[in-house]
């Protein structure tokens, strides 16, 4: 934002119509959903300036603007996805997964952590930031550390439930370190869209995973409140996002890969055929 003229005016001189050629310049060079984003930065600052620190920024200028971009298309939502993978999409990307293992001594175990945002349906940085010492194993339940939230992340520790494949999936990691997963969340993600791209397997992100594991526990027939208890949620409309149910039951029910849950260093020719054959 230091490139734009507006992060050069004094804070009593900024008008809704300096927002609105701010994000009209914006426009330039990335999506309204983009621009958006700068926007909702920009009203966070603007609400509190005046208030917590004194400076005189107007708040109802960045409502107003927050208006016009609107209407003006100028700002946008996130396009909500519904992208699931397919029972044979995630044979194909663990079986490939299960053959590099056997080339060479895999440094991520992918097919676990694949698994664990299935089954734990958590967003990737929190895969890896989850602590042994924070495993709750008589109540079934996990600390989530710093969890993903629109008004606060840190200290935003919230209690997770745990499903029966989940803490399977949980005991497959080895006690080597404080962290359940100590690895590079960057690093998993590129793993996972190099697969994904090796495979011609079009369109499918990491985060698809959790937002598969949400819909499955739907399909299952959980009501709401049991699982926002596994996801985090705090409300139905963040929550709603997610609930893309395709099917009625557990998709997962005698999925060859669940009956392996600890036994991951096996051969998947199985389910490599089954996928084939399909």
């Amino acid at each position: 934002m230091r490139d734009y003229e507006i992060s050069q005016m004094n804070c009593a001189d900024i008008k809704s119509q300096h927002i609105i050629e701010f994000v009209t310049q914006l426009g330039a060079s990335v999506k309204p959903q983009t621009a958006s984003t700068y926007v909702s930065h920009l009203s966070s600052i603007f609400q509190l300036a005046r208030p917590a620190w004194g400076y005189p920024l107007d708040y109802q200028a960045i409502k107003d603007a927050q208006l016009v971009g609107r209407k003006m298309g100028l700002t946008a939502k996130s396009d909500a996805r519904d992208r699931r993978p397919t029972l044979c999409e995630l044979d194909r990307i663990l079986t490939h997964f299960d053959k590099r293992k056997s080339r060479q001594s895999a440094v991520i175990p992918m097919q676990n952590i694949i698994l664990a945002a299935i089954f734990l349906t958590r967003r990737l940085e929190e895969l890896t930031l989850l602590r042994w010492t924070d495993l709750d194993i008589a109540n079934n339940r996990i600390l989530v550390r710093d969890m993903k939230h629109p008004g606060a992340k840190a200290g935003n520790n919230i209690y997770c439930n745990i499903s029966f494949p989940g803490m399977q999936i949980i005991n497959t990691f080895k006690k080597q370190h404080d962290r359940i997963m100590p690895f590079n969340h960057r690093s998993i993600s590129s793993t996972f869209t190099w697969a994904c791209k090796t495979l011609d397997i079009k369109d499918l992100r990491f985060h698809d995973l959790r937002h598969d594991g949400i819909s499955r526990l739907f399909e299952m027939g959980k009501t709401i409140p049991q699982v926002a208890t596994v996801s985090g949620h705090r409300s139905w409309q963040s929550l709603s996002r997610y609930t893309h149910i395709l099917q009625s039951g557990d998709k997962y029910e005698d999925w060859p890969w669940i009956k392996r849950l600890g036994k991951l260093e096996e051969s998947s020719s199985s389910t490599e055929n089954r996928c084939l054959s399909s």
